[in-house]
């Protein structure tokens, strides 16, 4: 695209980047050409030469672009946090996941849970129920997916609960959030953004990096499931 600023970003900002993306282009004439990947895939796109102008990772992914120079080190800024959470296909019951108990529980009475091979939350989620002691019962009837949403498996009928950073889970309709898994199980995710330093489009991309830190933005952040 001519005038537009390329992003490669965490499915994570999907939901804002989607949103935000019509009055972005009005504003400031520039559109954002986006494009969502979980973060472990676009490390490897952007270390085999994928070009972009702005990135958007976890932090820990965003640091290791910077520790390799590809991402401009006083470009970084933090934008989002994100909890793993629970979703059920909309109108089926919500089981209780308040407590550590309560979610094992949970997932032991689930038909089947879906999560993600790729990405923060299937990490977590992966050791969160080798912790529980539940690995072999989960995942002999779990579905796994590579990369993209969860919660499609909810609405398709494969899975009983999905399992995914909220803002993902709420990108799909027919489901509902039954809430964060409890929030001493899990470490939020940071999700950060940078220029890349070989961006030819290197102001057009400082701009849009700082309309997605401004306070502006913070409502559509939260809509979509991200604290700000």
């Amino acid at each position: 695209m001519g005038n537009s600023v390329r992003v490669l970003s965490t499915l994570a900002l999907k939901g804002a980047v989607a949103r935000l993306a019509a009055a972005y282009q009005a504003a400031s004439g520039v559109a954002i050409d986006a494009d969502f990947a979980p973060t472990l895939a676009l490390l490897e796109r952007l270390r085999g030469g994928e070009g972009s102008d702005l990135v958007i990772l976890t932090r820990q992914g965003l640091d290791e672009m910077i520790g390799e120079g590809r991402v401009a080190r006083e470009s970084a800024v933090d934008l989002a946090r994100s909890y793993v959470g629970v979703a059920v296909k909309a109108g089926a019951a919500h089981p209780d996941i308040a407590t550590e108990a309560a979610l094992r529980a949970a997932l032991l009475g689930a038909r089947a849970v879906a999560y993600s091979r790729l990405g923060a939350s299937g990490i977590l989620f992966a050791q969160l129920i080798e912790r529980l002691g539940i690995v072999e019962a989960i995942n002999a009837r779990a579905v796994i997916i590579p990369s993209g949403f969860t919660a499609e498996k909810l609405v398709s009928g494969e899975a009983d609960l999905a399992i995914q950073q909220i803002s993902e889970l709420k990108q799909i309709e027919g489901i509902e959030v039954v809430g964060p898994i409890p929030l001493d199980l899990q470490t939020p995710a940071v999700f950060s953004a940078g220029r890349m330093a070989a961006s030819q489009r290197a102001a057009a991309a400082d701009h849009l990096l700082r309309y997605l830190s401004s306070a502006d933005v913070a409502p559509v952040l939260r809509e979509t499931g991200l604290e700000p």
